[in-house]
Order: C-alpha cells, then sequence, then structure tokens
C-alpha cells in the first residue's frame, strides 16, 4: 500500500502540477485538503479538478468562522499591521489551514505534509514553522524546493504536459490569494517598481472614479474589542465581514501597494485589498481613543507591531503569541461601543464615536474652568516632573562659572 501525503490543495497552478508531480516522484497517494476560508471559489469545480489530475481522496472544511473568530479578530483586538499597510491578510490564513491540514494527516494515516509555497516566499515559513509545531513526526514535501521548474512559465509547460487546465496566462502571470479578510496579488508586471498597479489587477474594489458620488456612512459596533454588528444590526462574523467588505469595496476603501521586508530578507512588491478589514480598524482605533488609558493605549502600540511580526514571519504557535493574546484580550475588556465612519471615494472620517464605558469627560476637557479640576494642582506636578531637568541645569552652570574662572 502506497504511503499518503496530504497537500494544501487550493486548485491554482501551483497546487495543480504537484498533485501528479507527487505522484511521480514519490508514488505517494495524494490527498488534497481544501481549506474554505471565503476565497469565493466554486468548491465544487476544485474538488473535480483535484480528483482529475490525481488525487485519491479529497478532503473539504468550512473554516470561515473558525478562521475570523479564532486567527482575524485576536489579530484586530492587537492593532497588528506590518510595516504600517499590511493587515495581515494572507498571514492570518495559513496557520489555520496548516492547522487542519495536520489533523486531516493525522485522521488519515498520512506520513507527509505537502504545500506550493516556493523557496523565496513567506508561505513556507508559515506552513513549515505549524507544521513542526503541531506534527513534528511528519514528513515536509516542497516541491518548488526539489523541481527543476525555475518559474510560471515552466509551470505552465508541465501542466499543458499533463493536460491540467489553468487560469493564468502567460502574458498576465499574477499570484492571488483570497480569503474573507482581503486579496493579495502579487508577480507579473508588479514585479517591478516603476509602474502604478495595472487598474484590471483589482478584484474586491472600485477605483475612487468608479466609486459613488456621494458620502456613505456606515457604524460598527464592538464588544471588548471585537467587531458584532453594522448599523446597529449584529450579524454572524462571515456575514458581517461580507457586509463591510462589500461596503468598503464600492467605496474604494482598502486599496494598499507595498514594497515589504519579507521574513527570508528580500524586499517583494505587492498590492492588497481589505476593504472591510480596514473599516473594522479605523473603527476600533477610534473607539479605543475613547476606552483605553493612556498607559496602556501606549503600550498597546508597541506590541501591537510584535504581534504583526509574528503573525507575518509564521510563528502563530508559539508560547509568545499566546501570552500577548492575553494581554490583548485583557487590554480590550472594556472597548465596548459603536463608531460611525464616513466613506468617499477611498478617505474614511469619523462622524461619531459613543461608549457607556468613555474614559471621556468633556467636564475635565472642557476649556470652561469647573470643580472637578484644580488648576493649582497643575503647578506642583509640573516641579516634580522638571526636577531632574532642574539639578541638570544647576550643575552645568556651576561647571561653566569654573571653566570660565579658569
Amino acid at each position: 500500500m502506497a504511503e499518503k501525503v496530504v497537500l494544501a490543495y487550493s486548485g491554482g497552478l501551483d497546487t495543480s502540477i504537484i498533485i501528479p508531480w507527487l505522484n511521480e516522484n514519490y508514488g505517494y497517494d495524494v490527498i488534497a485538503f481544501v481549506a474554505d476560508v471565503g476565497q469565493g471559489e466554486d468548491i465544487d469545480a476544485v474538488v473535480e479538478k483535484a480528483y482529475k489530475t490525481g488525487a485519491k481522496k479529497v478532503i473539504v472544511k468550512d473554516l470561515r468562522e473558525e478562521f475570523l473568530q479564532e486567527y482575524v479578530f485576536p489579530t484586530v483586538r492587537a492593532g497588528a499591521v506590518y510595516e504600517h499597510k499590511y493587515l495581515l491578510g494572507t498571514s492570518i490564513a495559513r496557520p489555520i489551514i496548516a492547522k487542519h491540514q495536520v489533523e486531516v494527516a493525522l485522521a488519515e494515516g498520512a506520513t507527509a505534509l505537502a504545500h506550493g509555497c516556493t523557496g523565496k516566499g513567506n508561505d513556507q515559513v508559515r506552513f513549515e514553522h505549524a507544521f513542526q509545531a503541531l506534527a513534528p513526526q511528519l514528513k515536509v514535501i516542497a516541491p518548488w524546493r526539489e523541481w527543476t521548474l525555475k518559474s510560471r512559465e515552466d509551470c505552465l509547460d508541465y501542466a499543458e504536459a499533463h493536460g491540467i487546465p489553468v487560469e493564468a496566462s502567460r502574458t498576465k502571470i499574477h499570484s492571488r490569494d483570497r480569503n474573507l479578510w482581503h486579496v493579495s496579488h502579487e508577480g507579473g508586471e508588479l514585479e517591478g517598481t516603476d509602474k502604478p498597479v495595472d487598474p484590471t489587477t483589482w478584484r474586491m474594489s472600485n477605483s475612487p472614479q468608479d466609486a459613488p458620488d456621494r458620502e456613505e456612512f456606515v457604524e460598527i459596533g464592538f464588544e471588548a474589542g471585537t467587531p458584532i454588528s453594522v448599523d446597529g444590526q449584529k450579524l454572524p462574523p462571515v456575514q458581517m465581514v461580507e457586509l463591510l467588505n462589500e461596503i468598503g469595496g464600492r467605496n474604494a476603501i482598502g486599496r494598499i501597494d507595498i514594497v515589504e521586508n519579507r521574513f527570508v530578507g528580500m524586499k517583494s512588491r505587492g498590492a492588497y485589498e481589505t476593504p472591510g478589514g480596514t473599516l473594522i480598524l479605523e473603527a476600533l482605533r477610534q473607539l479605543e481613543a475613547l476606552t483605553l488609558d493612556r498607559e496602556t493605549a501606549h503600550f498597546k502600540e508597541s506590541l501591537a507591531l510584535k504581534y504583526a511580526e509574528l503573525v507575518y514571519f509564521g510563528l502563530w504557535f508559539t508560547p509568545l503569541r499566546e501570552a500577548l493574546d492575553s494581554f490583548f484580550t485583557t487590554a480590550e475588556a472594556g472597548v465596548t461601543g459603536s463608531v460611525k465612519l464616513a466613506l468617499y471615494k477611498g478617505n474614511i472620517s469619523v462622524v461619531s464615536r459613543s461608549s457607556e464605558v468613555s474614559l471621556y469627560s468633556a467636564d475635565l476637557s472642557s476649556f470652561t474652568m469647573g470643580e472637578s479640576y484644580d488648576q493649582k494642582d497643575a503647578a506642583g506636578f509640573i516641579k516634580i516632573l522638571g526636577l531632574p531637568a532642574r539639578v541638570r541645569a544647576a550643575v552645568l552652570g556651576k561647571h561653566k562659572e569654573k571653566e570660565l574662572a579658569k
């Protein structure tokens, strides 16, 4: 009986040719694992394609709600954004896919795991670190690090030779990854940095020129830092994000063009769309301004950078990430309320912020002097704050006098 390998299968160019390649080079029975994280594809067609290209078995799991609840929303609560722009849409999907891929392998008695990540990218690290954390006894096969194929064109030649239909073309080859949270575009003309993104590249969002000519308003409600409602209506996570993607997308929200630093050391350019996620994160920041005390808010910012790195670098299944989650969960416990945003041709402005546990006091912040704040108290803390400066000034003054006296 042949050994079994579980392949993380998407039906795209790379994973489509990996199935026959594994059959030819390893003689394994290939189990194609299809993780539905909201990529919007015809799953039945993906399953059929896997069987036609040589898979012995195809297993599909609907992971959309778990993806949002257990992976995306913790990243949102952390405020994690990589290099000022990237909301980690692809990065955060890899650990959940890898986790369930391992579970399938253990349940099916497989001895190996396989993925279609290249040897240059971040995803190989994300998948394989998860494999090591969850099932280090399983063999890992990364065809891109083994086969003689060197380019997308080589992959297309292989696909044609094996009668495998693919959507990628020789004239416009994009590597795309889509899920509920975002869609990424890389490769092809995006490999240069001296040209704008081709208008036909975008998938989830209108251009500002094609967006509506009037403002659209949306109110997002949160409970303990987690989004729960749109315009006052509580919605299940998947439905809520889909709705916000639609609202943000038609108003040209959430597009970025970034040159980022990959974990493996090189720079790469990508075009990403995260319409709903951009709305959620902006609304959360505005609510935090009302509900987080200064020290927690400032400290959270420093930890958010580390959390973003952990997600981007593929270090999800680590004690540090779990510990940081505990901090963010505690810090966000009081971040409950709603924020109303105005959207117009790619721009977001804040209309209102409200929370029953707001720390904002109009009486304290007003220019009208009230009984709740005695201005005379300020003199004392300013003198204490300035004590080191006064001591230093006195010492330097005496030193200068001695120098002049010489």
